[in-house]
């Protein structure tokens, strides 16, 4: 892996005073230390095909309440004035001769640009709340041993039934498992749509690996196995726009699933002696496998042997679910899209485990890992 600059690479500067003006205020009541400098931080957006998006990405950015140094996009080789837009709107745009074939791949190409003390990655498809760069900033800012900080997920888009679905995975997952990591010191994974790094310890891990089809979690394993920390900030909101409709939640979910699997078969040895990262990552493996066998086979089975009564067993928990989406909604005022949502997550839930049972099976048994990056939100 290599985080040189390619020689035919296109640079198209910023005006360097346009990421200090017209800074929004910082809100009513929050009380925080001293921000981190502008200078100090460079956003890094890597693209393909993504001008439908990209522009509101990049005003988000810049419209900070801290905006950063520098705004560097990575024009992948797109196909569909992904480029242009982005430098209307404001950002550094660099673009590779080859498309460099993945997120992470681009991702390391700017990196080779980078002289701030902080690195954020963000997709090109996420806009931010206007005072989360600050807000993720902080604890990095305020202890030397946290390498990544990363924050709280809500899809931009609550349409579709994946949308709906995602939305209520994502309210569950950063309002109760992610605290609850985080309290232990161990957030299973610092996100990659939008997460903050120090530079230099970024770069001593050797940047974003290209090794899986997860790089954020590959990154998240590395740091902890090299002893730094990694925090959840869940008052820094990104908004994502998730997959609308099974073709791009099919991408995503391969991607994912595969990703999973590879980790744990490549970090396994090094997370051992790590006692809550361990568990949770047994934890995840095993309610991956058992649950989802459960879900498919065993539930379908009992239910046309014994009896279909059994078939209740798909929404049992559906309680406990509710309680942390309702917290969360209710906070964002959304209690009603909240429960209109749930029935999707059910399916969703349904459709991960066929994906996570694929990808153990392709991974473990066939010997056939994924290669190949797929964009799918």
């Amino acid at each position: 892996m290599t985080t040189s600059v390619h020689p035919d690479v296109e640079r198209d500067l910023v005006d360097p005073a346009r990421s200090r003006r017209d800074r929004p205020e910082q809100r009513p009541g929050r009380h925080r230390r001293e921000r981190v400098p502008a200078d100090d931080l460079t956003v890094i957006i890597p693209a393909y095909d993504e001008v439908a998006s990209i522009a509101d990405t990049v005003r988000s950015v810049l419209g900070q309440s801290t905006p950063p140094a520098r705004v560097v996009v990575v024009d992948d080789c797109s196909t569909d004035g992904t480029g242009e837009a982005a430098r209307a709107a404001g950002a550094e745009v660099i673009r590779p001769e080859h498309n460099t074939g993945s997120k992470a791949g681009a991702q390391n190409l700017a990196l080779g640009l980078v002289d701030t003390a902080y690195t954020m990655a963000i997709d090109a498809d996420t806009t931010l709340a206007p005072d989360a760069i600050e807000t993720l900033l902080e604890p990095l800012e305020a202890d030397a041993s946290v390498a990544a900080a990363c924050g709280f997920v809500v899809p931009r888009h609550v349409r579709s039934v994946w949308e709906r679905g995602r939305y209520v995975e994502y309210l569950l997952s950063f309002t109760f498992y992610k605290p609850t990591q985080d309290h232990y010191g161990a957030p299973l994974i610092a996100s990659g749509c939008f997460s903050a790094y120090r530079t230099d310890v970024l770069r001593d891990a050797g940047g974003w690996s290209e090794r899986t089809r997860a790089e954020d979690m590959d990154l998240t394993w590395t740091f902890f196995q090299r002893g730094h920390r990694v925090r959840f900030v869940p008052e820094a909101v990104c908004y994502p726009i998730e997959p609308h409709d099974l073709d791009f939640m099919t991408k995503q979910l391969r991607r994912w699933s595969h990703g999973f699997v590879q980790n744990v078969r490549l970090h396994w040895r090094g997370i051992l002696p790590l006692p809550f990262l361990s568990t949770a990552v047994g934890v995840a493996m095993v309610d991956a496998v058992v649950a989802s066998l459960v879900y498919l086979l065993v539930l379908p089975v009992l239910a046309v042997v014994v009896s279909p009564w059994l078939l209740a067993a798909y929404v049992v928990d559906v309680p406990a679910i509710l309680v942390p989406v309702l917290v969360a909604a209710r906070r964002r005022g959304e209690v009603g899209k909240a429960l209109a949502s749930v029935p999707a997550f059910l399916v969703l839930r349904i459709v991960n485990g066929v994906f996570m049972i694929r990808a153990l099976w392709s991974e473990v048994v066939l010997r056939k890992p994924l290669l190949v990056y797929e964009k799918g939100h």
